[in-house]
């Protein structure tokens, strides 16, 4: 990691009786980086965000924010915005009270507190609901609003908690982008989810928790490189198709070639790379070729490699 980190974490453990939730996890978060926390219900996810944010203190480990120790120091609460995953606001109350209700906590001058919640309801796309009341609002926008109320304080630290359960598609979408677009503004964020294609789009790195242990971490093809797995090519193409197989197995990276009804199917390493040499080899081998398909391995077969079972919901 070049960029000095925002969060970096130790060594977390905690226990709620007999029962061990979170078992050593550590690991470490850049400015301008999104960092995904990718496990299943019950994995580990919230307890270890809670610690994070101070919500719980840990048993055993280490925290630091901004390169101050964040244990028992009410201050660095304060460079933290923490989006839970219920809905943590009042219904009977409008957009804009809400958000100025909550900004007033953080002891900001009125015309400060007018300029942040106008700021966060802009961010997350409200801004034209800041007069209505919380409870006519849809499961989505109630979601988007729990955004907007973590970005009152300008934090060093977005925490998202499972941000997009139970939101309709387009709703999820919209969460998504904006997640990505906090990345590329400089904010550092984690990200939980239980959603692999979530994590997959929007993480630059990720973190994979089971039973309360972080047993692997790293950027999506790091993770894939991981199982040594490799990318398979499906090449549609007019012509001699094994004068085309034995064309391709003679690049460097093609690891086999066999031919199908009207198309040729290879195993690769860093696929999307070899793609220039493979199709220069077939215009080599004067073999037209009609339309390529990449399928690379993701994290869903990383997962299931790591802990023999599906994500569990």
């Amino acid at each position: 990691m070049s960029r000095p980190p925002v969060l970096e974490c130790a060594g977390l453990t905690k226990s709620f009786g007999t029962r061990l939730a979170v078992d050593g996890v550590g690991f470490r978060i850049a400015e301008g980086e999104v960092y995904g926390l990718l496990g299943p219900n019950g994995a580990g996810k919230t307890t270890t965000m809670k610690m994070v944010c101070g919500l719980l203190e840990p048993d055993k480990g280490s925290i630091s924010i901004a390169g101050q120790q964040a244990i028992g120091n009410l201050e660095v609460k304060g460079l933290i915005g923490y989006v839970p995953q219920e809905v943590a606001l009042y219904p009977d109350l409008t957009a804009y009270e809400n958000l100025a209700f909550l900004a007033r906590l953080y002891k900001l001058g009125r015309r400060t507190v007018a300029a942040r919640v106008e700021e966060a309801l802009e961010l997350t796309e409200l801004s034209d609901r800041r007069n209505d009341r919380l409870d006519s609002f849809s499961g989505g926008m109630k979601r988007r609003m729990n955004i907007a109320a973590g970005l009152l304080n300008h934090p060093k630290l977005l925490v998202l908690d499972e941000p997009t359960v139970g939101v309709d598609p387009q709703s999820r979408h919209a969460i998504l982008e904006r997640v990505q677009a906090f990345g590329r503004e400089g904010l550092a964020v984690v990200y939980t989810t239980h959603y692999m294609e979530e994590a997959e789009r929007v993480c630059d790195r990720v973190g994979i928790i089971d039973h309360g242990r972080l047993i692997a971490e790293g950027t999506r093809r790091e993770l894939v490189a991981q199982l040594g797995e490799q990318d398979r090519i499906e090449l549609n193409a007019s012509g001699d198709l094994e004068r085309l197989a034995e064309a391709c197995r003679a690049v460097d990276g093609v690891s086999s070639a066999a031919t199908a009804e009207n198309s040729v199917h290879l195993v690769a390493t860093e696929g999307r790379h070899l793609l220039p040499a493979i199709l220069e080899a077939a215009d080599a081998a004067d073999i037209s070729i009609t339309s390529v398909d990449v399928v690379e391995p993701d994290l869903e077969a990383v997962f299931l490699n790591l802990t023999g079972t599906a994500l569990r919901e």
